[in-house]
């Protein structure tokens, strides 16, 4: 037969709700309380019911995450990364992609409200003011990851100086006149990275010729934003994220443009697959795991889970770096 709570209460000389507090991730009780309820638990093989627990507690102990594209690395790399937190905390996830269409994020978040204690929304295509609605439309808390909104709990990369770095690098190398093939326009990432473009730009020290946006994919840079590139005259390129990068690389391969003896290029992301690139590729690192780590947290802080208190901002906004592989060369080296 199953154990119950109130045996593990009997055997650990505490009340059931001592129990529950005890085997809950962030439970207020003392660790010697833990402790003893846990050799109680383990002794009489004592399996938690999730479905007793969030009666008692009130949470379903799973969380939501709504990305806009799983087939971008990018964003399985924050998959892994929440799921890596939450599971820590004794939450499970539940993920929606939502294909970058705003009224799949609007269906992803009525589903998954009545089913999760909170949702991480990360990098929504949702305009301002269906961002705002969202308060009336669901009671969970809702932290974005990778966006910035007042009255929102948010985590973001400083993109503005990661492309500052980005041109900076390149400036150091002697390009001058560089091309910037930007992203989707509507979404806060892209004009982000837009601004620390314009921001260097203004300084008088490179020239920056825009392509344009393209899709977020690799098709995106193999069509006809190589060649704009290759006909504008720029010895370098700054691509919206690292998949159009490869996309740019291939178009120029196939050209007979060699990287970077002809053409330095440089991606956003710093996936993976970057560094596994040929050649590899310089890129602005976002942080992945550290952004969706601390998104869970401020989750957490959010539901009044005592494990994750702290003192950060409920508006994070984490440092981005270039990293510097061999897709940059000194202009004119070839």
């Amino acid at each position: 037969m199953q154990v119950t709570i109130r045996e593990v209460a009997k055997v650990a000389g505490v009340s059931p709700s001592t129990v529950s507090r005890a085997l809950a991730p962030g439970g207020t009780v003392s660790e010697a309380t833990r402790e003893r309820v846990r050799a109680a638990a383990d002794r009489l093989g004592y399996q938690p019911n999730p479905s007793a627990r969030g009666l008692i507690t009130g949470r379903t102990g799973h969380l939501g995450l709504i990305v806009p594209d799983l087939l971008n690395p990018f964003f399985a790399d924050i998959c892994k990364g929440v799921q890596a937190r939450a599971r820590g905390l004794g939450h499970a996830v539940f993920v929606s992609d939502a294909e970058r269409d705003e009224g799949l994020e609007l269906d992803a978040i009525r589903t998954l409200a009545p089913e999760v204690d909170g949702i991480v929304l990360c990098s929504p295509h949702l305009s301002c003011e269906e961002l705002a609605s969202l308060p009336a439309l669901t009671a969970k808390p809702i932290v974005l990851l990778h966006r910035k909104e007042p009255g929102f709990a948010s985590v973001t990369a400083d993109l503005v100086e990661g492309m500052g770095d980005a041109l900076t690098h390149l400036h150091a190398l002697g390009h001058r006149r560089i091309a910037y093939v930007g992203g989707p326009r509507s979404t806060w990432a892209a004009r982000e990275r837009a601004a620390g473009i314009e921001a260097m730009a203004e300084t008088g020290k490179v020239e920056i010729v825009h392509v344009g946006s393209v899709a977020p994919h690799f098709d995106g840079g193999i069509t006809g934003a190589a060649d704009v590139v290759l006909a504008s005259g720029a010895s370098a390129v700054v691509a919206f994220n690292d998949i159009v990068a490869f996309g740019l690389i291939s178009r120029f391969t196939a050209r007979g443009v060699r990287v970077p003896e002809e053409m330095s290029v440089v991606g956003c992301d710093d996936i993976a697959l970057s560094g596994m690139a040929a050649p590899p590729l310089t890129t602005v690192s976002v942080p992945k795991s550290h952004g969706s780590r601390a998104a869970v947290d401020l989750l957490f802080r959010i539901l009044g889970t005592p494990a994750v208190e702290g003192a950060e901002p409920l508006q994070r906004v984490l440092p981005t770096h270039l990293v510097v592989r061999g897709s940059t060369a000194v202009v004119g080296r070839g």
